[in-house]
């Protein structure tokens, strides 16, 4: 995929995985890309490994597994800052 494209589903992701962690009011813009486009590379290692992602896979599942990377990378950050998930 293109940079463009993956700023765009990352910020998509991103935001996606704020609203579901209920972090979104501690998030702008920014951080929603940089936790979507982490959280592509994380979804994007877990899809690889267990088969569900291979070369031609559509932008759908590049932004499901980015979501899935992303709220799995928000578990982490609320485990770390609070003791527990939310």
């Amino acid at each position: 995929m293109g940079w463009i494209a993956t700023i765009i589903l990352g910020g998509i992701a991103g935001w996606l995985a704020s609203m579901v962690m209920n972090r979104d009011a501690s998030m702008g813009i920014f951080w929603n890309i940089v936790v979507g486009v982490v959280g592509g590379l994380i979804g994007s290692g877990i899809g690889s490994v267990t088969g569900i992602l291979t070369t031609d896979a559509g932008w759908i599942m590049y932004l499901v597994t980015a979501f899935v990377g992303a709220v799995v990378l928000l578990g982490i950050v609320n485990m770390v800052q609070r003791g527990k998930v939310r």
